[in-house]
């Protein structure tokens, strides 16, 4: 529970470059010490925050900012978590020219990776943060001879990624257990799905759809291999949990010590 020195300050500290770590970039001074760097150009990367038009207009070539999906498709907060649980087949990185509006600028350049069958939001995250420290270098290049074009996003297509909400992350058996599935890897490894059994909390880290479907929604089904539960449609076999202070473990262990009977209620 400390705050760590990121890799932009580290790198900036070993080289004794200037670091402006301003709380907000609202404030009368930002646009101004910006403008005393004399930047062509700012990249902004998970930032987070909407950059003032002061901010936008103190650089020649405004702000190009790495977004981790193919523009329109989920602007916002969170396009990785969204992508997942929508079951897109592909994403990736869209390099665009940040306006006042959320994730509505021009973009200049777009990647596309497909999305794994079993891809979470940790791994997804990763591969996008290659493909995009790739795609802001040679956009950086092709606006420094002129070749950089930013074409303005269609109309049609436009979804939002909105922030998660802690809500979202609990299991709604009555739901149908394709859809579950991808919440669990969505929210893996952070902030993680969760149900309850036997009253106690209990977070999900893997899972996967089964074909069993006889049983109300929610409950406990089988208990080998995993803890298969009854879905709206479907079942959904939890391979992989973990009780709040403990430890991840598999369904078999997790069974040893806490022997829940055929029948019992998730949620």
């Amino acid at each position: 529970m400390r705050p760590v020195v990121s890799p932009v300050k580290r790198l900036a500290m070993e080289r004794a470059l200037p670091l402006y770590q301003p709380a907000t970039l609202r404030t009368s001074d930002a646009p101004s010490v910006i403008q005393r760097a004399r930047p062509e150009v700012l990249v902004v990367a998970a930032y987070g925050l909407l950059l003032p038009l002061s901010v936008l207009e103190s650089t020649p070539h405004g702000a190009l900012n790495i977004h981790a999906s193919l523009l329109p498709r989920w602007r916002g907060a969170a396009p990785i978590q969204r992508a997942i649980l929508a079951g897109d087949r592909e994403t990736g990185i869209s390099i665009m020219r940040l306006d006042v509006g959320l994730d509505t600028g021009p973009v200049l350049s777009q990647a596309a990776i497909p999305i794994g069958e079993d891809e979470d939001a940790g791994s997804l995250h990763d591969r996008l943060a290659v493909l995009g420290a790739q795609q802001i270098v040679s956009a950086l290049a092709a606006l420094e001879v002129g070749r950089a074009r930013a074409v303005p996003q269609p109309s049609e297509g436009v979804t939002y990624a909105a922030k998660i909400d802690k809500r979202e992350t609990w299991l709604d058996w009555s739901r149908p257990a394709l859809e579950l599935e991808r919440v669990v890897r969505a929210f893996r490894p952070h902030p993680g799905a969760m149900t309850r059994l036997g009253g106690i909390p209990l977070k999900v880290w893997r899972s996967r759809v089964v074909s069993r479907v006889c049983g109300s929604a929610g409950t406990l089904l089988a208990s080998d291999p995993g803890l298969v539960v009854a879905c709206g449609t479907g079942a959904l076999a939890l391979d992989e949990v973990q009780i709040s202070g403990g430890r991840r473990m598999s369904a078999r262990d997790y069974l040893r010590g806490h022997p829940v009977p055929l029948g019992a209620r998730l949620g």
